[in-house]
């Protein structure tokens, strides 16, 4: 998958430099010729990676500097700040306002293109963890892992139908809600519910009979009398 990376400040001809490797390594160079600009690519453009200089003009690099910690206020994506300014005080500040990396400008292309990809690297690896913990649902000991469709009760696997699980995991996601029969079977089977009490109530059975200590009296899965069920 291609990846977009976002030059913003190119007083060191650095996208002049990197456009060839870039071409093949699947990586898109966009280049921002002003503030305005750079802020519009990034509201309207999916971008992976910055590059951007502390240098701005005539302002001097304590307004880069500025820039950095604006920039990281409005997105987690990488920031790698390719400068020609070496003074140690804006490599400090620079990377304590949000960069992820500094490197001067006469570094070795292929350097910067290794530091580069690791930044890409290890935000996909972010990215990817925080999806993936965004499909795990957990209730005060009960877990589901909608990636490995899993359903655990104090660390012990529990097996349940597709139907079962189905319905659980709809309860889990949405814990203290409380669905009615017909909410719960419209939900699951995505068909009008008739006659559907019968049905959810023994597949509500069958889910305590697995998950609870003692289905009579459920930690887990409770009934609101004459509305439907809850979890927590």
């Amino acid at each position: 998958m291609e990846k977009n990376v976002l030059v913003y400040n190119n007083q060191t001809k650095i996208a002049e430099k990197m456009g060839p490797l870039f071409a093949g390594e699947e990586l898109r160079m966009l280049v921002a010729a002003d503030v305005q600009q750079l802020y519009d690519i990034l509201k309207n453009a999916e971008i992976h990676l910055m590059l951007v200089d502390v240098e701005l003009n005539d302002k001097g690099w304590d307004k880069g500097i500025e820039m950095i910690a604006t920039l990281r206020h409005k997105s987690t994506i990488p920031l790698i700040v390719v400068s020609a300014q070496s003074a140690e005080t804006a490599k400090i500040m620079a990377l304590e306002a949000g960069a992820d990396d500094y490197v001067t400008a006469d570094c070795n292309p292929l350097e910067l293109l290794a530091r580069i990809k690791s930044q890409l690297r290890r935000y996909t690896q972010l990215v990817n963890l925080c999806a993936n913990i965004d499909k795990i649902y957990e209730v005060d000991g009960l877990v589901i892992d909608d990636i490995q469709r899993k359903v655990t009760v104090e660390g012990k696997n529990v097996r349940l139908t597709p139907i079962e699980y189905k319905i659980l995991r709809l309860l889990v996601r949405q814990k203290g809600k409380v669905f009615s029969n017909s909410q719960i079977y419209e939900n699951i089977w995505h068909m009008q519910a008739i006659g559907a009490d019968n049905t959810i109530a023994v597949h509500i059975r069958h889910i305590r009979e697995k998950i609870e200590k003692n289905p009579k009296e459920p930690r887990y899965l409770k009934v609101v009398w004459g509305n439907g069920y809850k979890v927590g």
